[in-house]
């Protein structure tokens, strides 16, 4: 993998945003639900030092591939929440370092205790590095379709080209964790068994124990709560299940039904939301194979 990260590593920057025309959202200001989102997606990806602390608490410190790495996507996250506090500002609203120390004055007291339960994770099980690089490439995967999403929602040209380019810089997070993922888990069933495990029984969506879950239920009704949402959720769902023994998961799906749609009252409207998704995504798919 080592010339992988060679590339990964030349190609390392700042988000480059000095052509992007912060000040057109004082004549074109965003609609409050996408404000609302971009809030969201600001706190976590200036969590993502956070991330990287509960990271480097187990055995992936030792591999020098994984730290050059996350050398770099810790630099690329960095700036991809300043660009968005940088639309947040535009719109008079307070982000970046003071909203940030607010966000993480809010933390609960349990958040103090993760590294130690990385490491004691780390100790029992030699196989925790698959199940990081795995759990990092399904939140890089959601965390690229919500910005599709968002972009696709809003209809905002700058909005637009802002997303665009931080989906680019994610899209090689993306190919690094599913390169680490799929070469460790391939090597081993029981690495298989665990990821898939950890999987089914712990993740949430990006920000889950971060925000407030009325933000996060607001975020991923409002961007994956309609049936081109779920095509989209579907089709990160189709991503995890390529990765050795991930097949029939169903993640993202679960957790647009569990947190946008409440049963039982939505049975019937999740239903037809998940036909008209698939009615979607084989459009796409035809169109794909013409």
């Amino acid at each position: 993998m080592s010339t992988d990260i060679d590339s990964l590593i030349r190609r390392s920057e700042r988000l480059q945003v000095d052509d992007i025309d912060f000040g057109d959202f004082s004549q074109h200001p965003l609609d409050p639900a996408t404000l609302r989102c971009l809030r969201y997606m600001h706190d976590v990806e200036g969590h993502t030092s956070c991330y990287l602390r509960d990271l480097l608490a187990t055995r992936a410190h030792r591999d020098p591939e994984i730290t050059a790495f996350l050398a770099c996507w810790g630099y690329e996250e960095h700036w991809h929440g300043e660009a968005l506090a940088e639309v947040l500002r535009a719109h008079d609203e307070d982000a970046g370092r003071s909203r940030l120390a607010a966000s993480r004055r809010r933390l609960p007291r349990r958040d103090a205790l993760r590294p130690a339960a990385f490491t004691l994770a780390s100790a029992l099980t030699p196989h925790i590095v698959a199940v990081q690089m795995t759990w990092g490439a399904v939140n890089e995967w959601t965390t690229q379709a919500g910005y599709g999403r968002l972009a696709a929602k809003a209809k905002h040209p700058v909005l637009s080209e802002l997303l665009r380019r931080i989906m680019r810089q994610e899209g090689r997070h993306i190919d690094f964790y599913t390169l680490g993922a799929r070469r460790r888990l391939a090597q081993s069933t029981a690495a298989q068994r665990i990821t898939r495990f950890a999987l089914r029984r712990y993740w949430a969506p990006v920000g889950a124990g971060v925000m407030a879950q009325s933000e996060l239920r607001f975020l991923v009704h409002h961007l994956f709560g309609d049936p081109e949402g779920r095509a989209g959720a579907q089709r990160v769902d189709r991503l995890i299940g390529r990765l050795p023994g991930l097949d029939g998961l169903h993640l993202v799906e679960q957790a647009v039904d569990d947190l946008a749609l409440r049963p039982p009252e939505n049975l019937a409207r999740r239903a037809a939301i998940r036909e008209t998704a698939k009615e979607i995504q084989q459009e796409k798919e035809q169109r794909h194979a013409c």
